[in-house]
């Protein structure tokens, strides 16, 4: 982990702090919390709406401004699972969520407040022993980026390198299962989750995932993975783990400088191009061939060097491997779809596990229109401008329509929705810094 020079917002070093609720009875209390103040927002917005002579409906006094605020806030506050799995869920590119909830739980991708100095305090002895701040030069009370599972804190190693520790918020490991329980029920009863869509797979597959992340340990092996693969790749950069410092709940780095990525959009069209053609042909190197994929589409996971071009990559918790069955078949789909073989497309699509409908049906026609459109730019012959496509909206009108089908309609496969998370997030990158990118070339080599 670094700082990002010059990063303002939610990982501002100005950040407030919150006590993390660390005991289960306490991290429930704050999910009562939340389920009470949306009832208690769903009455108001009815009450206004009924006093202005309009007859309300269940959606409308669900998915107000207030109670987004209050599923965010309260989310934020918890922290670990709680906020890892409205992360989760916000990415799903409205196949589980309303829009308007995903678009309220796709604050907390970067929403965390920093945990008090008592809990850091605790956190540090616990890896370190009572005397920890002995053992570093110059600890920075202040953690220069927060997020849902830890806070990164800058300091000088013993031997004198520049370093960092993420330090894992006290209680969050722990928590898991009941923090994930917790907020599937109040998504339930609240009725902001739909009573017909079965997510138990993803919750489930989330715990695991969770529990992976929150051991520090595991980050470091992925980390020095990654780094043995791209310790050639000049257009990368990563930090190096200290293991003699890293614990099951504090994971110490060198420090490594950078800007924001999304900071690109201000270079040359040709540097913005490189940028993004890099970090694309990067995720289809970890699908094809290492089968071992970063997932977590979070922009603050990247930095950018200008004065090296070099691309600094951060955060490997939420690395996750995939089975060769399922890699070979998202192979076939790629490439059928970029023959626009519809009936190639469905049969792979079916391997990889999604449900396709009936032959000739209606909703498999939608589907396989969904993955055109999702797919399109490995579709495109030459350099795709990602700033001038409209994608994005031509996908959300559509996949609205899906639940209409609901004969048909099932959660999609798990490891589809976390390589969707990724592609998903970067091809929001590549729009949002008007990125030109050759992608059909970039996969061929592994088609």
């Amino acid at each position: 982990m670094a700082r990002r020079d010059k990063d303002k917002g939610d990982n501002d070093p100005g950040m407030s702090a919150g006590a993390v609720p660390t005991t289960r009875v306490g991290r429930f209390a704050k999910v009562a919390k939340l389920a009470g103040g949306v009832a208690g927002g769903m009455l108001a917005e009815g009450t206004r709406q009924l006093r202005a002579g309009k007859r309300p409906r269940a959606r409308d006094m669900l998915l107000t401004p207030g109670n987004a605020r209050r599923v965010a806030d309260q989310l934020a506050q918890m922290r670990g699972a709680a906020m890892k799995l409205g992360q989760i869920l916000s990415m799903d590119t409205g196949d589980l969520l309303p829009r308007e909830l995903a678009d309220i739980l796709s604050r907390l991708r970067s929403d965390a407040q920093a945990m008090p100095q008592k809990q850091l305090d605790q956190a540090m002895s616990q890896a370190y022993g009572e005397e920890w701040e002995s053992l570093f030069y110059g600890f920075n009370p202040k953690p220069i980026a927060a997020a849902s599972i830890g806070q990164v804190h800058r300091t000088v190693s013993p031997d004198g390198r520049d370093i960092v520790l993420k330090v894992q918020y006290p209680g969050v490991a722990k928590s898991i299962d009941s923090d994930v329980d917790n907020i599937a029920t109040v998504l339930r009863l609240s009725g902001l989750l739909p009573e017909d869509i079965d997510i138990s797979p993803l919750l489930a597959d989330a715990k695991e995932q969770l529990k992976d992340e929150a051991d520090y340990r595991k980050e470091a092996k992925f980390l020095r993975a990654f780094g043995d693969v791209l310790a050639d790749d000049e257009r990368f950069l990563l930090p190096e783990v200290l293991p003699e410092l890293t614990h099951r709940n504090v994971l110490a780095m060198t420090y490594v400088d950078g800007n924001p990525i999304e900071s690109i959009a201000n270079r040359p069209q040709a540097e913005r191009d490189h940028v993004m053609t890099a970090l694309i042909d990067l995720l289809l190197t970890e699908l094809f061939e290492l089968r071992m994929v970063q997932t977590d589409p979070n922009f603050a996971n990247y930095l950018y060097r200008p004065s090296s071009g070099q691309i600094v990559l951060l955060d490997f918790g939420a690395t996750r491997h995939f089975k060769a069955r399922f890699v070979s078949n998202y192979r076939k789909l790629a490439a059928a779809a970029i023959a626009g073989d519809r009936e190639a497309m469905a049969i792979a699509a079916e391997k990889v596990g999604y449900s396709m409908g009936d032959d000739d049906s209606e909703y498999r026609k939608i589907v396989l229109e969904l993955f055109l459109i999702a797919l399109e730019p490995l579709r495109f012959e030459g350099a795709f401008d990602f700033g001038a496509s409209d994608m994005p909206a031509r996908l959300s009108e559509l996949g609205q329509s899906v639940s209409d089908y609901k004969d048909f309609w099932q959660a999609p496969p798990i490891d589809a929705v976390y390589f969707h998370r990724k592609l998903g997030g970067l091809f929001m990158l590549a729009s949002r810094v008007g990125a030109r990118v050759d992608v059909q070339s970039l996969i061929s080599r592994w088609l």
